[in-house]
Order: structure tokens, then sequence, then C-alpha cells
């Protein structure tokens, strides 16, 4: 059943206008209201029911990934990371729309929780937002050093919406890094930190499959950006062009990337990236610039189990 049918049978049941009041009422009032309905429901909740539930919702399954396996492959991304880039901890939750607003995403694909906040989808979207509160040079009345940024986090991530394929969980865990600065001109931070991130991305997978080489597929979504473009070709080896790539044109702005794995006939994405503007959007100056980048790291676990077996 669709949300919009859903919605459809129960405001038939409640009347509309309870939607109505629901979206006038100041935060604060609102979690207050669900607190307690949430409080009344947990309260008829018995042990039985939380095994039945425990086996029937994919959210609270266990990683289907080995713990050694996953751990080894974390072990080996984090061993690409320089000393320039700040390896973080992250929270397991951001604040409410924090995905909508910078990224687009649409909430119905967020876990929301009733405290105004939603589970982390994304690491690169936690580590944008403490970059951009990095680069105001005050947090927690801390003044910080306003020069670039540049930020990592190993995140366990969940996504409501359901993937097909034998490497799709409900959640996962990302390898995702982040650089903020400001516009160098002659796109001086563009081909700097495209190069970082890429050279980066390469290593780890290099790392996490005992040498195996990944492929790194650029598509250039704004030709002001082909200098950029042009830099990583130089820079780094086996390097293709993905004019025809669809996805993530809405996302990234100017320059974007795939890194792909060959595992026999088939081609897995373990990584993905591009420029976006969301430091731009929260600082409300269009001179800063960001980088980001991610690293499936579930995939290159099974991966590495899978071409152990192999050889």
């Amino acid at each position: 059943m669709t949300l919009q049918r859903a919605l459809g049978r129960v405001l038939r049941d409640t009347g509309p206008a309870v939607l109505d009041a629901l979206g006038r009422l100041p935060g604060s009032d609102l979690t207050t209201l669900l607190l307690a309905a949430m409080r009344a429901r947990a309260a008829r909740v018995r042990a039985p029911d939380v095994l039945r539930r425990y086996r029937e919702d994919r959210f609270v399954s266990p990683a289907q990934v080995p713990h050694r396996q996953l751990r080894a492959a974390e072990d080996a991304v984090l061993s690409a990371l320089p000393a320039e880039f700040d390896v973080i901890t992250l929270a397991p939750v951001v604040p409410l729309g924090t995905h909508a607003a910078l990224g687009g995403v649409d909430q119905n694909n967020v876990l929301t929780t009733i405290r105004g906040t939603e589970v982390a989808a994304d690491p690169t979207s936690a580590l944008a937002v403490e970059a951009a509160a990095r680069r105001a040079g005050r947090r927690d009345g801390e003044v910080r050093p306003a020069g670039e940024v540049r930020l990592a986090a190993l995140q366990r991530v969940l996504r409501a919406q359901r993937f097909d394929g034998p490497a799709s969980f409900a959640h996962f865990t990302l390898l995702g890094l982040v650089s903020a600065g400001r516009d160098t001109g002659n796109l001086g931070f563009e081909r700097r930190h495209a190069v970082e991130h890429l050279r980066i991305a390469v290593d780890a997978v290099r790392a996490a499959l005992s040498g195996r080489a990944a492929e790194v597929a650029l598509t250039v979504l704004d030709p002001r950006f082909e200098a950029a473009a042009q830099a990583v070709r130089e820079a780094l080896p086996g390097v293709v062009d993905d004019p025809h790539r669809q996805a993530g044109r809405r996302y990234y702005d100017g320059l974007c990337f795939k890194l792909i794995v060959a595992d026999g006939e088939q081609r897995v994405d373990v990584g993905d990236g591009g420029f976006v503007g969301w430091t731009q959007a929260m600082l409300a100056d269009r001179k800063e610039r960001l980088l980001i980048s991610g690293i499936g790291v579930e995939r290159l676990a099974l991966l590495a189990a899978q071409f152990s077996t192999i050889s």
C-alpha cells in the first residue's frame, strides 16, 4: 500500500482535521504529544511482541556481513586516510530534515524520530553540517580556525526505501569524506580536492581487496568543471568518462564520480562522490566549496570474501 493510500484510509477514520491540527502544533508540543502516545503504546508491548517484531522488522535485524569481515574492511579503508583528515565519531541521528534540506532526500526514505531528529542515512550529511560549523569559526563558544576542513567518519546508516539485490541492506556501514573550503579561483579547490578524494578512494579499495583496482568513472555536469576532471585524469591511471550517467545529476554540482569494481561479468558500485552546494546554503555564502564522497564498506567486505574464495 502506498503512503498516500494509507494516509487516506487513516484520515477517513480520524477526520482530515487531525493532520492539520498536528501540523500546526509547535515542535515542542508535538513532541510532547507523540512521546505520550508512544509511551502508551510501549506500555502495551510484552516480551513475545518484542521477539515477533524483531523477526519481522528489517530495520532491527543484525548486519548480514560477519563482524570480522566488516571490521577488516573498516580497518583497510581507514588505513588509506592521510593525516590531514580528522576522523570523527558521528552521532547516530541528525537534526530533523537534514537529508531533505541538504540532499533533497524524500522524508519517506529516512527513519524519523519523534524528538526532532532522524536516523543518519549518509555520513556526508552530518560531516557537512560539522564542516559548516567549523567553517563558521565558532562552536560551543570556542573560536575555531576557519581554514579548509577535511573530515572523515565510519558510520552505520539506515535507509527506509527498499532496494533489490543480494547486497542491498536496510542498514550498512559507509566511509564518508568531506572537504570544505573557500573558492580560490581557477578551480583550485576543486582540482586539488577531487584528486585527493579519488586517490583516497582508490587506495581504500586496493587495501580492502588485497590489491585489486577500482575503476574511476567521471561525469562532468558543468563544462566549467572540465579543468577539475582533467586534473583527475592526469593524476590517476585508468580514469574513464561517463557522460551518460543519470543518477545524481540533481544531487551533485559540476562534477561527480563513481568507483566500480569488476566482479566477474558484474560491475559493482563501491563508491560515489561529487561537489555539492550544502555549505553555501548553510552559511549563505556562494564562495563556499564542498566535496563529498562515500565508500560502501559492506560491499567491500562482501567482495573481499568472494575474491578470497575464488583465489
